[in-house]
């Protein structure tokens, strides 16, 4: 082999070496498993002090919220996300997140490719007219993760025909009045049945990361009073 047929190699190795790069290298895997049902119930200590306080249902706010992915390819990343889903947590007290769960709009599925979107949508990935929703409900959230996250969220998500236990870490926090969810974690397509390869020379790869930022308010925004009409009579009891 002359020397241009392996200056044409080395350029086209590290060519691909850099492609093959990706935002999913490095993030933590979530753990899958088969679906269980059984909600996991607080220590015996924790018991007490936990009844004393409040649970609460709140809805997410998900005008504030994310739902992202990335999906990787030998030529590069592509990211996308869902533009509709909603949700409810549910917290004890004011610190004390409980439970989660939320439904998403697989039709809302975007992309930042409009035919990638298009194709996400028929039956080689979510088959959306079929499938037009993915469900997540948590059976245990408990504190400790690796890393930097706070917790460690176990629950049971369905996608296409799949259910699937997964577990996965998130950091929760509480800023304002507002509680915070952030995660990002790997799942495996295989694993729910979306088995598309991609093009011979540019293979999909089966791991999608994840990417969750997630606002519960904790407090029902003030609702503001109505004006008096003009001419009402004051109310009983009122000056003048």
């Amino acid at each position: 082999m002359n020397t241009k047929s392996w200056m044409i190699l080395l350029v086209a190795a590290l060519t691909l070496a850099v492609a093959c790069k990706s935002e999913i290298d490095g993030k933590a895997a979530a753990e899958v498993a088969e679906p269980t049902t059984e909600e996991a119930a607080p220590a015996a200590e924790e018991t007490a002090k936990e009844e004393q306080a409040e649970l609460r249902e709140l809805p997410f706010n998900t005008e504030a919220s994310k739902i992202e992915w990335v999906g990787a390819k030998v030529t590069g990343d592509h990211t996308g996300g869902f533009e509709k889903w909603e949700g409810v947590g549910h917290v004890r007290g004011e610190q004390t997140l409980e439970k989660v769960a939320f439904t998403v709009d697989t039709t809302s599925i975007v992309s930042d490719d409009e035919r990638l979107t298009g194709h996400l949508k028929n039956e080689d990935f979510f088959a959306v007219e079929k499938y037009p929703t993915a469900k997540f409900e948590s059976t245990k959230i408990e504190e400790g993760a690796e890393g930097d996250a706070t917790h460690t969220v176990t629950g049971n998500m369905t996608m296409l025909e799949a259910t699937k236990q997964i577990t996965f870490p998130v950091t929760v926090k509480v800023e304002e009045g507002t509680m915070v969810v952030d995660s990002e974690f790997t799942i495996k397509r295989f694993d729910f049945g979306i088995e598309y390869k991609g093009k011979a020379d540019d293979l999909i790869r089966d791991e999608v990361l994840m990417k969750l930022h997630m606002e519960l308010p904790l407090s029902e925004p003030a609702v503001a009073a109505e004006p008096a009409e003009e001419g009402a009579a004051p109310a009983e009891g009122s000056e003048g």
